[in-house]
C-alpha cells in the first residue's frame, strides 16, 4: 500500500482528536533526515512509524507523517502510546530523490529497533545520500 494511500487512511485509523494531540505534544521519540550529498536536511520525506506486536509478531501502523523543513517529524507518538517494544521508521527515501530529478539505490530504508526504557526520550537520525544511508541512537 502506498505511503500517500496511508496518509489518506490516517484520519480513519487515528480519530481528528488523536492527531491533533499528537501533533501538539512533545513526542519521546524523534527523527532528523539529513541529505548528506547536498548537506540539507532531507525536507519533505513521507514516512510510517509502526510498532510490533508481540503476540502475533504482525507490525501495526502507529502514524505517518512528513519530514518538514528542517528534516524532522514532530508528533510521532505520545507519551501514552509508547510503549516497551520493537519498532520500526519505514522512510521512502525513493518518493524523496523523485521530488529532487534523482533516483536511489534504495526505494526504502527501515530502520528497527527496541525501546526498553520507554520514559527515556529516543532520536532516530538518518543520514541519507542516494547510494548509502547511516543511523544511530541519538540524544
Amino acid at each position: 500500500m502506498s505511503v500517500f494511500r496511508l496518509q489518506q487512511l490516517q484520519g480513519h485509523i487515528l480519530n481528528g482528536e488523536k492527531t491533533k494531540s499528537m501533533a501538539g505534544s512533545p513526542s519521546p521519540l524523534t527523527t532528523h533526515v539529513l541529505n548528506t550529498a547536498l548537506g540539507v536536511p532531507g525536507s519533505n520525506m513521507p514516512l510510517i512509524l509502526y510498532r510490533l506486536e508481540p503476540s502475533t509478531e504482525v507490525w501495526q501502523l502507529i502514524t505517518t507523517g512528513m519530514t518538514n523543513d528542517d528534516g524532522r517529524c514532530p508528533g510521532l507518538i505520545t507519551s501514552q502510546m509508547f510503549t516497551s517494544g520493537v519498532y520500526k521508521i519505514h522512510f521512502e527515501t525513493a518518493q524523496y530523490w523523485a521530488s529532487k530529478g534523482e533516483t536511489s539505490f534504495y526505494p526504502y530504508v527501515e530502520i528497527v529497533f527496541t525501546i526498553n526504557e520507554p520514559g527515556q526520550k529516543y532520536h532516530i537520525p538518518l543520514l541519507l545520500s542516494r547510494f548509502s544511508y547511516t543511523t544511530y541512537r541519538g540524544s
